[in-house]
């Protein structure tokens, strides 16, 4: 329940005879046999289709509310995403754990429903829900098929939720108690206590410092007030990004996120958030846990969405410690020496500068080697930069799997999301292995120096570890 909360789903069966019965039921449809047979053709047939052209169309509801729409035909199904700006970067001060709340509590009552009967609605359509929340958004999204006779009626059911939430005591009291459990099972997890304490250290006053699904004491303070509250100022419409992946065409998708969007206020888009801050020196925090392993983080605030170093520091990040088994980071630290059994490094872009975090776990007593040399290998890399044969490697591994990222309406969904909210330019998906192969050996290199201090990192250490 990290940087927000677990997507909650519930996978709707449906009754004897719905299309989705059929199709998981051979008895019903003999034709499953065939499809068994097709379906690695056609996982290459759709893969390619989607990677060729993933044409996204654009426009705005009357109500304001910005759509990004992908016409796919290859399935009955629709895919709809609404984003909100509402993650836990626009909790108020002292309400940690807020939008996870609210977004927990939207299909548990509304518009004269309870949560039963919101479940039922979906559950006899064959549709399906969820919902998840993060530091930037939160978001509510829908699985139907296409045919209108069901996807008119799923489409109704979640107009009801995110317009009409009832949130009634019962549920928000019953919602606050799980949060507050995962919150306390957290508290016993190293991993977990190494990753608040490290967004807290690289990120101090800053929103993002926060745990995105609160503290003890911040969520035993909110109340139904403050959801309701929260609800109205960030549930609306010109703080929405609508994304429609599926079979439709543009009138069909258009007249859906009309009747969708109504009944939402139309509200106020929120202030930008305010600029992460550069950390002016290092930080070693070290956390006793009585644990059999020492986890390490280390790292420092890195860059956010659209940054002109995106790529350069992508490509070359797969060198360093994103690539897996042939990255530098695992070469030294697990191949050589043997003290992990893997360590990493990643960007995590957000809508500020998002962190560059290394990563690692070893038994207690080498907690000091490994780190040494997970130091000394990205300062290294700093220093030095790829060779060409790491750099072309890096690039056919990225650019080859790239399709294969695009290879479901799903996962199509998950990137026009990312686009839609982050303002992306719409040709993303189309120029991404471009502008993968088109990274020179200087760019990550200077990319890297100019982006990545070492000697302003921030290391958190939680486990059996020693001092000084």
């Amino acid at each position: 329940m990290r940087n927000g909360r677990p997507a909650k789903q519930a996978i709707r069966t449906g009754k004897q005879g719905n299309i989705l019965n059929m199709l998981k039921n051979p008895a019903l449809c003999p034709a499953r046999r065939v499809i068994r047979v097709i379906a690695p053709a056609l996982l290459l047939f759709l893969t390619q289709t989607v990677w060729a052209s993933p044409t996204i169309l654009n426009w705005q509801t009357g109500s304001e509310s910005r759509v990004y729409f992908v016409e796919s035909r290859e399935l009955p199904m629709v895919d709809v995403r609404l984003i909100f700006d509402a993650g836990a970067a626009r909790e108020p001060a002292g309400r940690n754990g807020l939008a996870t709340l609210v977004n927990s509590l939207l299909d548990e009552g509304a518009g004269g429903l309870d949560a039963t009967g919101i479940s039922f609605e979906f559950e006899r359509l064959g549709a399906r829900y969820s919902a998840a929340s993060g530091y930037d958004f939160a978001s509510v999204s829908l699985r139907s098929l296409s045919d209108p006779a069901l996807l008119g009626p799923a489409l109704q059911n979640l107009r009801r939720v995110i317009t009409e939430p009832a949130f009634p005591m019962k549920a928000v009291e019953r919602q606050k108690q799980r949060l507050l459990i995962a919150i306390e099972r957290k508290q016993q997890s190293p991993a977990e206590i190494a990753r608040d304490a490290y967004q807290a250290a690289i990120y101090r006053d800053h929103p993002y410092a926060y745990p995105g699904d609160g503290t003890l004491e911040s969520v035993a303070k909110l109340g139904r007030g403050d959801i309701v509250n929260f609800h109205r100022d960030y549930y609306s419409a010109r703080n929405l990004r609508l994304v429609i992946v599926g079979d439709l065409d543009k009138e069909q998708a258009a007249a859906l996120a009309e009747e969708l969007t109504e009944g939402l206020e139309q509200g106020q888009t929120p202030e930008p958030l305010p600029a992460v801050g550069r950390l002016e020196q290092g930080e070693t925090i070290r956390i006793e846990h009585p644990s059999s392993q020492v986890h390490i983080l280390l790292g420092q605030p890195g860059l956010k969405r659209g940054d002109p170093d995106y790529f350069p520091l992508y490509v070359g990040n797969h060198i360093l410690g994103g690539g897996g088994f042939v990255s530098r980071l695992y070469e030294e630290i697990r191949e050589k020496r043997g003290l992990s059994y893997g360590a990493y490094s990643y960007f995590t872009p957000r809508r500020e500068a998002g962190p560059f975090t290394a990563s690692l776990q070893t038994r207690g007593g080498q907690e000091e080697q490994a780190l040494q040399v997970m130091r000394e290998t990205i300062r290294s890399f700093i220093e030095q930069g790829p060779t060409p044969e790491e750099l072309e490697a890096a690039k056919k591994n990225i650019s080859g799997g790239f399709p294969l990222r695009l290879d479901s309406n799903s996962n199509v969904l998950g990137y026009i999301a990312m686009i839609a909210f982050y303002g992306l330019p719409l040709d993303y998906l189309d120029t991404f292995v471009e502008k993968v192969n088109a990274v020179k050996l200087e760019q990550v290199q200077e990319a890297f120096r100019r982006r990545v201090q070492p000697e302003r990192f921030v290391t958190v250490m939680v486990g059996p570890v020693s001092g000084d």
